[in-house]
C-alpha cells in the first residue's frame, strides 16, 4: 500500500503536466511561423493578428464556464475534452486551406487550452501538501513553457522541413498520447477511479490503495493557508451559499472575499508584457523595429522562455519560505518588467543588444510571478468554488493580453505602420507605452486590494496575506 503513495501523486501530475506542455505548444504554435503562415494561408499581417485576438478571446471568455463545469464534471474530464479539443483543432490546422476554416481551427485551439490549465491547477490540492503546493504549481508552469520551446525550434524546423502539413499533423498527434494516458493515469482524487476504470466500472489495485500528500499539514498551518470555508462568502454577502447559484451571483459572492480580488489584479498585472511579445508581436519588434535578423530574433525569443523556466525554479522555493511576502514577490517582478520596458523605450536610437536581452529575460519572469495570484485564491476560495474562482482568477491576465495586443495593432495602424515593410522603431516605441498605465493601474489595485485583504483576514482570525 505504501508503495502507492510516493509514486501516483507523481504519475498523475507528470501527465496532467504534459497536456499542460501539449496545451502551450499549441497556443505559441504560431509564434515562429507567422510567415510561413502567411504564405499557406495567402494572408496579409492585420489577418494573421487575428489568429492570436480570436485564440486569445475564447481562451479568455472560457475561462469562467470551464470552471464551472471543472467544478461539476472534475478534473480529469476537463483536461482530457481539452486535449480532444485541440487534437481536432491541430487536424483542421494541418489540412484546410481557407482561412475561414483555419481561423475555426484556432478557435478549437483555444477552447481546448482554455480547459487545460486551470483544470491542472485544479487537480493540485488533491494530491499534494498546502505546503508543497507553491513549488508544485511554479513546477508545473516551468515545465509547461517547454510548450513555448517546441513551438519555436523543432515545429518551425519540421515544418520547414517536411512541410506544414507534417508538423501540425505531429501536435495533433502528440495530443492524442497525451489523452490516450489521460485516460489511464488521471484521477480527480485518492480512491477516483480512471476515465477508463469509470467506463468499465473495474477499479484497479492502484486506485483503490491510492493515497496523495494532501490533508498531513499540522492545524497550524492549516489554519493559516487552507482555503476558507464557503460560508466565508456568506460573511461578505449577508446570504447563505447555496447551490445552483446563478451565474452573476456566484461572480458576485466570490469578489465579495478582497482575497480573490487581489489574487485578480495580480494575475491581470504580471504576465501580460511577457504573453504580447511571446505571442505576436516580439519578432515584428525584434525585425522590424530594432533591425535584427530572424534568426537572432527567434534566439532572444527562445531566451525569454528559458528565462521563464528559470524564474520558475527561483520563484517556488522562495513563494513556499515565505507565504506572507509573495505578493510582494509579484509586485518587485511587475516594477522590474516596468522599469526595463521604460529604459528600452527611452533609449536614444536603436536600444543596444545588452538591453535587449535584459529585456527578454526579464520580462518573461512576469509568468512565473502572475502564478502567484493562483496561490492567493486558492487560500482565499471556498473549495466548492474553485474551479470557478482558477477560471475567474485566470481571466485577467488574458483579458490584459489581449487588450495590449489589439492597442498595439491600433497604434501602429494609426500611425501608418500596420505592415512588415512600413514597421519603425519610433512606431513601436509609441505602440508598446501602451503597458505602462496598464502596469500603473494593475500596481494600485494590487495595492489596495492587499491593505483590504489585510483587514479581512485579521477581523477573521486569519493571518496568511
Amino acid at each position: 500500500m505504501t508503495a502507492h503513495r510516493p509514486l501516483l501523486p507523481w504519475a498523475v501530475w507528470g501527465v496532467a503536466v504534459a497536456a499542460y506542455t501539449v496545451a502551450i505548444a499549441g497556443r505559441s504554435s504560431l509564434a515562429a511561423l507567422g510567415p510561413t503562415a502567411q504564405e499557406h494561408f495567402g494572408i496579409d499581417a492585420t489577418t494573421l493578428s487575428m489568429f492570436a485576438v480570436i485564440q486569445l478571446i475564447v481562451y479568455a471568455s472560457l475561462q469562467i464556464p470551464v470552471g464551472i463545469l471543472l467544478d461539476r464534471f472534475g478534473a480529469t474530464r476537463m483536461i482530457l475534452v481539452g486535449a480532444v479539443l485541440m487534437m481536432i483543432g491541430q487536424l483542421a490546422m494541418a489540412t484546410v486551406l481557407d482561412v475561414r476554416l483555419a481561423i475555426l481551427a484556432r478557435v478549437l485551439v483555444g477552447a481546448g487550452d482554455a480547459c487545460t490549465f486551470i483544470s491542472v491547477i485544479r487537480l493540485l490540492p488533491e494530491w499534494f501538501s498546502l505546503r508543497q503546493l507553491p513549488i508544485i504549481t511554479q513546477l508545473t508552469g516551468l515545465i509547461g513553457q517547454l510548450g513555448q520551446l517546441v513551438a519555436i525550434i523543432p515545429l518551425a524546423a519540421v515544418v520547414g522541413l517536411s512541410g506544414w502539413v507534417t508538423g501540425f499533423v505531429g501536435l495533433a498527434a502528440t495530443g492524442l498520447l497525451v489523452a490516450l494516458l489521460g485516460a489511464v493515469v488521471l484521477r480527480d482524487r485518492p480512491g477516483d477511479g480512471t476515465v477508463l476504470e469509470r467506463l468499465t466500472r473495474r477499479p484497479g489495485r492502484i486506485t483503490r490503495e491510492a493515497r496523495s500528500f494532501a490533508g498531513h499539514e499540522s492545524t497550524t498551518e492549516l489554519s493559516a493557508v487552507a482555503p476558507p470555508a464557503t460560508e466565508m462568502i456568506a460573511i461578505q454577502s449577508g446570504k447563505p451559499p447555496r447551490r445552483g447559484l446563478g451565474f452573476w451571483v456566484r461572480i458576485r459572492r466570490l469578489l465579495s472575499l478582497p482575497g480573490v480580488r487581489l489574487a485578480y489584479w495580480i494575475h491581470f498585472t504580471a504576465p501580460f508584457a511577457g504573453n504580447v511579445f511571446l505571442l505576436l508581436w516580439g519578432t515584428p519588434f525584434l525585425v522590424g523595429g530594432v533591425g535584427l535578423s530572424r534568426a537572432a530574433a527567434s534566439g532572444l525569443l527562445s531566451l525569454g522562455v528559458i528565462s521563464t523556466m528559470a524564474a520558475g525554479v527561483v520563484l517556488g522555493p522562495i513563494t513556499s519560505r515565505f507565504v506572507e511576502r509573495r505578493v510582494w514577490v509579484s509586485v518587485g517582478v511587475v516594477l522590474g518588467i516596468m522599469a526595463t520596458w521604460i529604459a528600452v523605450l527611452v533609449w536614444p536610437g536603436s536600444p543596444p543588444v545588452w538591453l535587449l536581452v535584459v529585456l527578454v529575460v526579464i520580462m518573461p519572469i512576469g509568468g512565473p510571478a502572475s502564478m502567484i495570484s493562483f496561490e492567493v485564491a486558492r487560500s482565499h476560495t471556498p473549495r466548492s468554488f474553485s474551479g470557478f474562482g482558477t477560471g475567474l482568477v485566470n481571466t485577467a491576465g488574458f483579458i490584459a493580453s489581449l487588450l495590449v495586443v489589439m492597442l498595439i495593432g491600433l497604434l501602429l495602424d494609426v500611425q501608418g505602420a500596420g505592415a512588415p515593410e512600413d514597421y519603425s522603431l519610433g512606431a513601436f516605441r509609441v505602440a508598446f507605452a501602451v503597458q505602462i498605465p496598464l502596469w500603473v493601474m494593475g500596481l494600485v489595485m494590487i495595492l489596495v486590494e492587499q491593505r483590504r485583504t489585510l483587514r479581512w483576514m485579521r477581523r477573521h482570525g486569519r493571518r496568511l496575506q
